[in-house]
């Protein structure tokens, strides 16, 4: 089975990448709203979580993939509390199929700011 990387360059350590794709799967690796100069985009996990999706969904068109084939997502944020406003968030994104996901409460995240971070796997079942 080929293995294919897509880096994006916003990634805050050399030894992975944005997404991987193996078959039909593509993992798509924690991901932030960082830039590619490793700065906080977003005030709030609603922002941030639109920023999030917004390079998720680019890994995965990279992968040859659409939100359509995603799977599971898996969420962290730093206060639960704001779980209403990142599933809203999320809904725009994946309307057109729903998936299995968790929304994971922890105490912090990589980079100062953060308060979102977002992994998804994919399933191109068309492929």
């Amino acid at each position: 089975m080929t293995r294919e990387e897509f880096p994006d360059g916003t990634e805050i350590a050399g030894w992975y990448v944005r997404a991987v794709k193996t078959g039909p799967f593509v993992f798509v690796a924690g991901t932030t709203s960082l830039d590619n100069k490793g700065r906080v985009r977003g005030k709030d996990a609603g922002a941030q979580t639109r920023l999030t999706m917004s390079k998720i969904s680019r890994a995965l068109r990279q992968a040859g993939a659409k939100m359509e084939h995603v799977t599971r997502l898996t969420i962290y944020c730093t206060d639960i509390r704001d779980g209403g406003a990142i599933t809203s968030e999320l809904a725009r994104w994946v309307k057109k199929s729903r998936c299995a996901s968790a929304l994971i409460g922890i105490s912090t995240l990589a980079v100062p700011g953060l308060v979102v971070e977002i992994e998804a796997t994919a399933v191109i079942t068309d492929a």
